[in-house]
């Protein structure tokens, strides 16, 4: 029998991807996530995707917010909290741990839970421990839903300095001379942890930078100037980790480079030179976020220098087996040598800050690169690859 001549039924439109925005986070770097968000939730091509909003509050509680933007920007020097934009402050947000679904459901107590529809792919916005780290990134390799950046291993390296900088000597990048302190060292003696310190200092000089190892956003490090500043500064550091790392002072101009996966691979951006900032002593939170200290935008290098740097990101990049996007940061030394300080698995995204800028240097827009990214996420599986 031909059903030639038999009345069809209409085809039925396939939705667009739906992407989970999750940002905020338990970390110290919890407001900064949120102004990250607000840019991206902005700027992300709402005919293209469809968008859900995710927050998790400074104690861990997932929950909807409202999708407003402009709420999540900097006001008098004031960071802003998910808190404030919570549609409840009982209700919670649970994803499936089931990857056979991936249905989000919202609950709240007394309530019946209600179902909000799969996820295509979550772009996680959390910057520091519980977000950045390799944790959420296994939460939802568990769940089995694709997400943007770097997977379990790449994140828990490009949180923790100590191992990221042992990686990049395992594959023949130079980094600058450093100490660590782990917490069981300062707490069985405290006298030892601190000569550790004082005799490094002695090898290599005058100034210091103090900093928690397992943070970002330069959250609590500190430029220490003699052994009189010491003591501070490890306390400071330790409110943010008890893991501390202790860097030399290494002679040199910053300079960044931002890294993106295309279809055929990684590719690197132009690079960026971060100029010593006038109100600040290094290019700290402040300079970064609340005073917004310009960088130069591409780097005044040389076209072989340039290439080189290029280059490096990009083998700092496989390096740490990164996904989706990277900063690398570098110091070009006064002998003309590119010495890695660290990679940054999810860096600063908001559009003045310094990787959207060199992609835009580089003819990729902020919306462009948001696309490409959830992109990239959407063409990998979770798992084993």
């Amino acid at each position: 029998m031909s059903t030639e001549n038999l009345p069809q039924s209409p085809e039925q439109p396939s939705r667009k991807p739906r992407v989970a925005v999750v940002f905020g986070g338990r970390s110290s770097e919890h407001g900064i996530s949120m102004v990250t968000a607000g840019a991206v939730l902005k700027a992300i091509d709402r005919t293209k995707y469809d968008v859900l909003p995710i927050g998790i509050t400074r104690e861990g509680r997932w929950v909807l917010t409202a999708d407003e933007p402009e709420r999540m920007a900097i006001t008098d020097r004031r960071l802003p909290a998910v808190e404030e934009l919570a549609e409840s402050h009982e209700g919670g947000v649970v994803l499936p741990v089931d990857p056979a679904s991936r249905e989000v459901v919202y609950s709240e107590p007394g309530s019946v839970p209600k179902a909000l529809g799969e996820v295509d792919v979550v772009f996680p916005v959390l910057h520091g421990p519980y977000g950045e780290d390799g944790t959420l990134q296994g939460l939802l390799e568990l769940s089995g839903v694709p997400y943007v950046g770097a997977g379990v291993l790449a994140s828990a390296v490009g949180q923790d300095k100590e191992y990221m900088k042992r990686i990049f000597t395992s594959f023949g990048l130079k980094v600058g001379p450093y100490v660590l302190i782990r917490p069981r060292e300062w707490e069985q003696d405290e006298s030892a942890a601190r000569k550790k310190i004082i005799d490094f200092a002695g090898d290599h000089g005058w100034p210091l930078f103090v900093k928690p190892a397992r943070a970002g956003s330069s959250i609590g490090i500190t430029k220490v100037d003699d052994l009189s500043g010491l003591d501070e500064a490890i306390a400071t550091a330790q409110a943010h980790d008890p893991k501390i790392l202790v860097e030399a002072a290494v002679r040199g101009r910053e300079i960044e480079c931002g890294v993106l996966e295309f279809e055929d691979g990684p590719r690197a951006s132009v690079p960026a030179e971060i100029p010593p900032p006038d109100a600040h002593a290094y290019y700290d939170f402040d300079a970064k976020y609340i005073d917004s200290t310009p960088g130069v935008v591409p780097a005044p290098l040389t076209v072989e220098q340039t290439a080189e740097v290029r280059r490096l990101a990009v083998e700092a990049f496989e390096a740490v087996s990164c996904e989706g996007l990277v900063r690398a940061d570098f110091f070009l030394t006064e002998d003309g040598e590119f010495v890695i300080n660290e990679v940054n698995t999810l860096p600063g995204f908001t559009p003045i800050s310094m990787y959207p800028q060199m992609w835009q240097a580089s003819g990729v827009s902020y919306s462009e690169l948001i696309d490409r990214l959830v992109q990239a996420a959407l063409r990998r599986s979770t798992g084993l690859r």
